[in-house]
């Protein structure tokens, strides 16, 4: 992120909320009120969609940077898996903290926000030093509008922008939605976000508004693969089934696996093969990282 002309510049540079994940495994049901739920099973972990992409795409072959704002623990593992990373944190400032609780069927989460509710305005800050061959954002913005203004300078400065807002029932309402959504050339979605920011009822109602809203969408459909929108293309590619330990980070993965197939100038229909196994890979192990 340097703006040193001689700093190379990483192939991906994920920007965005980062957390340590408290994950809950193999719960026989998740807890009613007052009570207690016990397991043998539990994983502590780093997470949050900058962070797992950036560390899944390094794994693919990228050269990745992280802009966040990062614990400790975080800063170091990034470094461990060869991922340099801007920590927007400051001393004394408590790092986000992500809580799962998961049974076979079903998760629930609680999370302590922590000093992501100041990263929107840090992040905009430095949106002048943002270098790379692709920025990918994994955040839900405050003000859709500014960065709007943002991914529009990124573009016309050659570099490639992709967006995970995430599931946030504000934004489908949100003032300069649109207009960011218009801005990208890619957007990720998972089935149920497709349909909350399209505000549409049916699967076919949703593709038909994303397809004029912006250049290309990715859509995540679980067990049935995913598929990729635009003005020009329908593409579904299904998945491999597999058994599933935990679908944290999934979509996380996901990202990374189509980011690093769109990086080596790979097909379509490649990037989608190779997405669907990255997320499926992610879903044999607890959390977005390990």
């Amino acid at each position: 992120m340097s703006s040193n002309p001689r700093v190379r510049a990483p192939d991906l540079l994920c920007v965005g909320e980062s957390f340590d994940d408290l994950i809950f495994l193999d719960l026989d049901r998740l807890p009613r009120a007052g009570e207690e739920i016990r397991t043998q099973r539990f994983v502590a972990t780093i997470g949050g969609g900058a962070v797992i992409t950036a560390v899944t795409a390094a794994r693919l072959g990228l050269r990745t940077r992280v802009v966040s704002a990062l614990s400790a623990t975080a800063a170091a593992r990034l470094r461990a898996e060869g991922v340099s990373c801007v920590n927007l944190r400051r001393p004394g400032e408590a790092a986000a903290i992500s809580a799962s609780l998961s049974t076979q069927r079903d998760r629930s989460f609680v999370t302590f926000t922590g000093v992501n509710d100041r990263l929107d305005d840090r992040l905009f800050a430095l949106r002048r030093r943002l270098r790379a061959r692709h920025v990918h954002f994994a955040f839900s913005p405050r003000d859709c509008g500014r960065w709007a203004g943002v991914v529009q300078h990124l573009r016309e400065r050659g570099m490639v922008a992709s967006w995970d807002f995430g599931w946030d029932d504000r934004l489908a309402r949100a003032p300069g939605f649109r207009e960011l959504l218009a801005s990208l050339d890619y957007v990720f979605v998972n089935k149920q976000e497709a349909l909350l920011y399209a505000r549409a009822r049916s699967l076919a109602s949703a593709v038909a508004r994303w397809r004029r809203w912006t250049p290309q969408a990715v859509i995540t459909l679980g067990a049935a693969g995913s598929r990729w929108i635009s003005a020009d293309r329908d593409l579904l590619v299904p998945v491999r089934p597999r058994a599933t330990v935990d679908t944290t980070g999934a979509g996380d993965a996901f990202n990374a696996g189509f980011l690093a197939a769109l990086a080596r100038g790979l097909s379509p229909r490649a990037c989608l093969r190779l997405a669907n196994e990255t997320g499926a890979a992610s879903t044999q192990h607890a959390g977005g990282v390990p």
